[in-house]
């Protein structure tokens, strides 16, 4: 049984979900991600999708988080806010030193398992996505640097610039267009790995979640002054919704396994940084809890090793 492994975005909030893989990790005693055979993040959790299929432990993950969090999202938040009305509330370059940091010059191509992580091309409105060499047709991707991705994918509009590639290519967020990847995971799986339903398991991790409404919204035509602030929580939600829809129809409801916990309105903040300890309790609270059920699906046995197509063909010859 193959096994794939979803991480949503949420800014500073992925120390859940990075508390979350940590705790299981405790659990099984190895490293975590040697146990998918797909891992796919966007945004917070593409960068912890890297980081695992890198070989990196959820341990050292979370502590990535814990450490360089408030360096990323550091300032008077009042300041930030006023700064924020007119240009992106916060600068690239700690974020950038964070990721070379833990990443170094290590190339996609390194990668120990299959890794998928969505970004939007600005240039053109396209949807840009990291892969490894998982298929014949991916001959590119796994030259460019894992910071690159990681940078691209986590390029939150109006929280950073976009990503500039070395080609030139304006790159933001991938959460404009899957902040849930959970759908777009399992499509890679069907259609580009030729898995068959109930031939393949998936794990979805949220970065925990807030009760859903537009308030007045709902019933009376309401303009820019109202909507704008309502907007990018209805697309979220539509989207996560829709995401784990495609994911459960596709794959069948009874192998899609979803975590994430419904917070109070406003508890947790995208650069939240004061609520980091919490989320990481959270995230292991959470994980002691589901660990019954999770151990004998995902962690029986390690995935096969992943062997790239480029090296396919090397032996072939």
């Amino acid at each position: 049984m193959k096994k794939v492994l979803s991480i949503d975005g949420g800014g500073i909030k992925g120390v859940f979900p990075a508390s979350f893989l940590a705790t299981l990790e405790e659990s099984i005693g190895e490293n975590i991600g040697d146990y998918f055979d797909l891992i796919v993040g966007t945004s917070t959790g593409g960068i912890i999708a890297l980081g695992l299929a890198s070989g990196m432990s959820a341990k050292d993950i979370l502590g990535f988080y814990e450490n360089e969090g408030p360096n990323i999202f550091k300032g008077n938040r009042l300041l930030k806010t006023m700064r924020w009305i007119s240009v992106a509330k916060y600068s690239e370059e700690p974020l950038d030193l964070a990721l070379k940091k833990c990443f170094g010059d290590k190339r996609i191509g390194e990668c120990k398992t299959r890794v998928m992580i969505p970004s939007l091309n600005l240039d053109t409105g396209e949807v840009h996505i990291y892969k490894t060499a998982h298929h014949e047709r991916f001959k590119n991707d796994y030259k460019k640097t894992i910071v690159e991705a990681a940078r691209a994918t986590s390029a939150a509009p109006t929280f950073f610039r976009s990503m500039i590639t070395e080609k030139g290519i304006s790159l933001v967020d991938g959460g404009i267009w899957a902040n849930n990847p959970v759908g777009p995971a399992v499509v890679e799986a069907i259609g580009v790995l030729g898995w068959q339903k109930g031939e393949f398991t998936v794990l979805s991790i949220g970065c925990t979640s807030e009760p859903f409404s537009v308030d007045w919204g709902r019933k009376r035509g309401l303009g820019l002054g109202y909507w704008g602030l309502k907007l990018v929580d209805t697309f979220m939600s539509g989207q996560s919704s829709q995401s784990l829809g495609t994911a459960m129809l596709l794959a069948g409801h009874e192998n899609v396994y979803r975590y994430d916990v419904m917070m109070s309105k406003n508890r947790f903040a995208l650069d939240g940084i004061k609520g980091i300890n919490s989320l990481k309790g959270l995230g292991d609270s959470e994980a002691r809890k589901a660990l019954p059920e999770l151990e004998n699906i995902f962690f029986k046995e390690k995935a096969e090793p992943f062997i790239p197509f480029y090296q396919l063909k090397m032996q072939a010859v």
